[in-house]
């Protein structure tokens, strides 16, 4: 694998944990949402990441000179239940008296939030660590 390799792959994790946390922020930003049914209730949103493995001309194998990284395959919501409160003064009730929040849990975001910063926080590790090897690498020419 070449040095600037580990760029690409360093910059795909950050790209990917960019997008986490983007996510966890719509998220905590909609925890205490209502709404007058439960399909119109805010749900959690979930990414699916999948590894990337291309090899150039194609084929994927131990000895070929390969690209890695991770790429986004799409968005769920989550399938925890919404909430539901009794309120008949809330406007947002429904006939019966019913509001309905959001399913987003507020402690299982901020350790989503936590776990992808760490996470972004080393592959700008990786990144800073390969461009100091290869000034030093260039200096032993000097």
């Amino acid at each position: 694998m070449s040095l600037m390799k580990i760029f690409d792959t360093a910059g795909s994790g950050m790209s990917a944990e960019s997008l986490r946390l983007n996510t966890v922020a719509s998220n905590l930003a909609n925890a205490d949402s209502v709404s007058s049914s439960p399909d119109t209730a805010y749900k959690a949103k979930e990414l699916l990441f999948a590894p990337v493995l291309q090899a150039q001309g194609g084929v994927a194998s131990q000895n070929a000179d390969t690209n890695v990284g991770v790429r986004m395959e799409g968005v769920t919501e989550s399938q925890q239940p919404v909430e539901t409160h009794y309120e008949p003064g809330n406007p947002m009730a429904d006939a019966s008296g019913f509001v309905y929040g959001s399913n987003v849990n507020p402690i299982d975001e901020l350790v989503n939030m936590i776990s992808a910063s760490r996470s972004y926080q080393n592959n700008v590790e990786v990144m800073n660590t390969a461009k100091q090897l290869m000034i030093k690498t260039i200096n032993l020419g000097s």
